[in-house]
């Protein structure tokens, strides 16, 4: 079988590598001139199923805890260390409003804090430790993708062309991300604004995140002394309008976390659409032999292994997955 998937982003780059692991020959259009360049390249690349639980009920947690496998074997470029919710003194209700919203938890004192993330000693007084939690580098992750697919033979990317481009295919894997609401009037973008400080006086092994009643962060540290700090969630469509507000939020957010922040290197910040249904859930809609994968909102990394595993069993063996189907397209497809 011929598969063409359009976007390579990491929904088109888990769903193509699936199909190529299934033998198929799969064609990965993408009109920008390389992969991950949209959405993927501002993602946190935390893997955090439980503390997704907090906001995004339980059919985020139990997909995302597919992607903790999927991103330590099949593609292994994730760290497993856990991840840290912190909260300063008076957002103390707020923390074990969290906690009676998630699971898979233990709760810290500061001692225990401090022998986790030494750099956090004396900071805060409570924490919530998801300890099978993990995260990845984007950037990592999406160039482990796209050497495994050039490598396999069977994948070949089109960078620079239009994804109105024709490719001759049995099937059609539209993953588009904001850019598919020309077909998916009901899909709308939620902005995410993040930037990257350089600091050699902070070290953290895991991501942590900051309980705040109006931007909750989180702080993700990478390579080289790097940290990824994110993200606001904004109702607008402005693409790539980077707002001083947003800065200031994450950038005091992070000041609150350790005020060595004050002195980082500020080395990126940019911002994009994070593709949405109304209910904030991800689907698959099938359109005769096109099939979309969209709506992953902001939990791209933690969703989209499940979901390509998902398409690959649905044009591949026929399977049915009615929680992330329309309710319509599942019953005629039943009948």
């Amino acid at each position: 079988m011929r598969i063409s998937v359009i976007g390579a982003g990491i929904a088109g780059l888990t769903v193509a590598y699936e199909f190529v692991r299934a033998g198929c020959t799969v064609d990965i259009v993408e009109q920008r001139a390389g992969a991950g360049l949209g959405c993927s390249s501002y993602a946190g690349g935390m893997l955090a199923p439980w503390c997704e639980m907090e906001n995004s009920g339980p059919l985020v947690a139990e997909l995302g805890l597919e992607a903790l496998a999927y991103w330590q074997e099949i593609v292994p470029v994730a760290t497993r260390q856990g991840s840290l919710l912190v909260a300063p003194a008076r957002d103390l209700p707020e923390l074990a409003r969290f906690g009676r919203r998630t699971s898979h938890f233990e709760t810290l004192d500061a001692g225990a804090i401090a022998a986790l993330e030494p750099d956090l000693e004396g900071r805060f007084s409570r924490a919530l430790y998801f300890k099978d939690e993990a995260h990845l580098d984007p950037q990592e992750a999406v160039a482990a993708l796209e050497r495994l697919l050039r490598d396999s033979g069977l994948a070949a990317f089109h960078f620079g062309t239009p994804d109105t481009a024709r490719i001759d295919a049995d099937w059609t894997l539209d993953c588009r991300g904001f850019s598919a609401r020309d077909s998916l009037p009901d899909l709308r973008g939620v902005k995410g604004e993040m930037l990257v400080l350089q600091t050699r006086d902070v070290h953290f092994s895991r991501p942590v995140q900051l309980l705040h009643p109006r931007t909750p962060v989180y702080i993700v540290p990478r390579a080289e002394g790097r940290f990824m700090i994110g993200a606001t969630m904004v109702e607008n469509e402005e693409s790539g309008r980077v707002t001083a507000r947003g800065m200031l939020d994450l950038l005091g957010a992070a000041y609150t976390v350790h005020p060595a922040f004050g002195e980082a290197e500020i080395v990126e910040m940019g911002c994009d659409l994070r593709p949405t249904f109304p209910d904030n859930l991800p689907r698959l809609r099938q359109e005769g032999r096109r099939l979309f994968i969209n709506g992953l909102f902001r939990h791209g990394f933690l969703l989209a292994p499940a979901l390509a595993i998902r398409a690959r069993k649905m044009i591949l063996d026929g399977a049915l997955f009615p929680e992330v189907m329309d309710a319509n397209q599942h019953q005629r497809q039943s009948a």
